[in-house]
């Protein structure tokens, strides 16, 4: 049989090659030294797409690396908020390339909303491109999410506490594969069709042995399902690319990337507090396998951390303020002051003292380079500030936080108590800052053993205090894009 070859027209051939008027094949070796990593250091909600937002101009692109939109960045400019969930949040930045990476699982309805939400704004998206090869969550997704949380919580186990998004049972039908749908396939509408008559009948019968057959029986119908995917694929059909050859190409040319995390790394599925934790790998090692792109042109690792610690689900928290009222009360004005409810989901976050035993593990497993301390405001007018420093675990002191769920439900945080100060959110550089703020930014550094490098004072873009010389991220000077830290 003979077969016709496949021209590539030249207008996709040049999107590929030709990136900021210079031109650089797929396969040529990437520029060292080109990448920023943005990655969470607590369970998320750390501000990460300030950080994102801030640095994004320095950069020629910003990719999103893993999680799907169970994850929600916020971005606050002139009082005007943005939430964002699949879209990165250098979007809100002119002329720069934000593109949702092969490591991201896309939920296409909600990627929908967030666009249109975003054109209703004036907000221009014509530089989002998409993963091929990321994958789809689909409606049997979040059906088993809902499903498995409600089984978790009817037994003797506890739920996870997810978002009920279908974030899991989609990265676990990527690992097994044959029932694992992608963004390309999407393009492919004929392949997928006769695929989906076999996929629809698997879903229907594995969810309806989770229900039960009093529990009524869902059913997916392979013409319904096609169609849907079918309108998936003409609205996003001009942004799906082969976005890792992009991304490549981009740095060979000696363009600059900011990778951007989502949660956050005690949520990482390999390193986080297991089993309480996402489905993803969050930390800065998912950077080059959720963005395909060699791990030597990552060069700067920024870690994002509250000046206080939030959690949202299920699963240990040593330093939660809920042992008495005095903490119950000090944990709720936390909350309202920082607005502690979640992005995506809307829950109410949990709130604990700052846990550094926690960042201290974070920031050595990630390689950080330099601390972005954000909503240091919202502890103003606390008298006493504690900060969790190492744990008594079986009767023996331990410095860093053991990433297992049960050995962390048995540890007592030892604490180190420092002075509050009053409100910062005029303060435009460290020498701003009251001594207290300056004293407990201090503590953190030596504690951590990184130095800071932004600290947040408010929800503005504005409201960031650059805390060493320069900045941080690609093309700063030291190393790893992290300048010398400036005189306070």
């Amino acid at each position: 049989m003979t077969t016709t070859p496949h021209v590539q027209p030249a207008s996709d051939a040049l999107r590929h090659a030709e990136v900021g008027g210079s031109r650089a094949p797929s396969n040529a070796p990437a520029a060292r030294g080109s990448g920023t990593v943005i990655v969470g250091l607590q369970w998320g909600d750390e501000g990460k797409g300030k950080i994102v937002d801030l640095l994004a101009d320095r950069h020629q692109a910003v990719v999103r690396y893993n999680g799907g939109a169970n994850a929600g960045h916020s971005v606050v400019i002139k009082g005007e908020r943005y939430a964002l969930h699949l879209i990165p949040s250098g979007v809100l930045r002119p002329n720069i390339a934000c593109i949702i990476g092969n490591g991201v699982v896309v939920d296409p309805d909600w990627l929908s909303r967030e666009l249109d939400g975003l054109h209703a704004r004036g907000v221009d998206t014509s530089g989002l491109l998409i993963s091929d090869r990321a994958h789809v969550v689909m409606p049997w997704h979040k059906a088993e999410d809902e499903l498995r949380e409600r089984w978790l919580s009817e037994g003797a186990l506890e739920p996870i506490g997810t978002t009920k998004r279908g974030i899991g049972p989609c990265y676990a039908d990527k690992a097994l594969r044959g029932t694992a749908i992608r963004m390309g396939d999407l393009l492919r509408p004929d392949v997928l069709s006769a695929r989906l008559a076999s996929i629809c009948r698997l879903k229907t019968a594995m969810l309806g042995a989770i229900t039960g057959p009093d529990q009524g029986m869902t059913s997916y119908d392979p013409a319904a399902i096609n169609e849907l995917c079918q309108s998936w694929g003409r609205r996003f059909g001009p942004y799906i690319t082969d976005t890792a050859a992009l991304l490549r190409a981009r740095l060979s040319a000696g363009q600059s990337v900011l990778f951007e995390g989502a949660n956050a790394t005690l949520l990482d599925v390999d390193h986080g507090t297991y089993p309480y934790v996402t489905s993803s790998n969050c930390a800065s090692h998912g950077a080059a396998t959720g963005s395909g792109v060699p791990v030597t042109s990552i060069a700067g690792i920024l870690g994002v951390m509250k000046g206080y610690s939030t959690r949202v689900g299920g699963g240990p928290m040593p330093t939660e303020l809920i042992g008495n009222d005095a903490d119950r009360a000090i944990g709720e004005g936390i909350r309202a002051r920082g607005r502690e409810y979640g992005t995506t989901t809307g829950r109410p976050r949990r709130v604990g003292w700052l846990d550094l035993a926690a960042v201290r593990y974070t920031a050595s497993l990630n390689g950080v380079q330099g601390l972005c301390v954000m909503l240091l405001d919202v502890l103003a007018g606390v008298e006493r500030l504690r900060v969790c420093t190492g744990y008594v675990l079986e009767g023996r002191h331990i410095d860093e936080l053991p990433p297992d769920a049960y050995l962390l439900s048995r540890c007592t945080p030892v604490y180190t108590e420092l002075a509050g100060f009053g409100d910062i959110t005029q303060a435009r550089s460290m020498s701003d800052l009251p001594s207290a703020a300056r004293a407990y930014l201090d503590f953190i550094e030596r504690t951590v053993g990184v130095p800071v490098a932004y600290v947040s004072v408010g929800p503005d873009r504005e409201q960031t205090i650059a805390a060493i010389s320069g900045g941080a991220g690609a093309g700063s000077s030291g190393i790893g894009g992290v300048a010398p830290k400036a005189a306070r």
